[in-house]
C-alpha cells in the first residue's frame, strides 16, 4: 500500500490541493501499477509562522504572495 505525504505552506485553495492529490495518485497508479484503491495520498499544512527558511518566517518572507 502506498503512503505518500506531501507537505506544503497553507494558503493554497481547495481546488489546487484536490489537482494535486489526484495528479499523485495517478502518477503512482501509473509508475508502479498500484491498484488506486491501496493508494493514500495526504497533505499536511504548516502556517506560514512555523515555518522558517534561512533566520526569516514564511510569513515574513512572503507578506503579500500567495504560495
Amino acid at each position: 500500500m502506498p503512503l505518500i505525504e506531501i507537505h506544503l505552506l497553507e494558503g493554497r485553495t481547495k481546488e489546487q490541493k484536490k489537482a494535486l492529490l489526484e495528479a499523485v495518485t495517478k502518477a503512482v497508479h501509473e509508475s508502479i501499477n498500484a491498484p488506486l484503491e491501496t493508494i493514500r495520498v495526504w497533505i499536511q499544512e504548516f502556517p506560514l509562522d512555523e515555518y522558517m527558511v534561512a533566520g526569516v518566517l514564511a510569513s515574513e518572507k512572503n507578506k503579500g504572495k500567495k504560495q
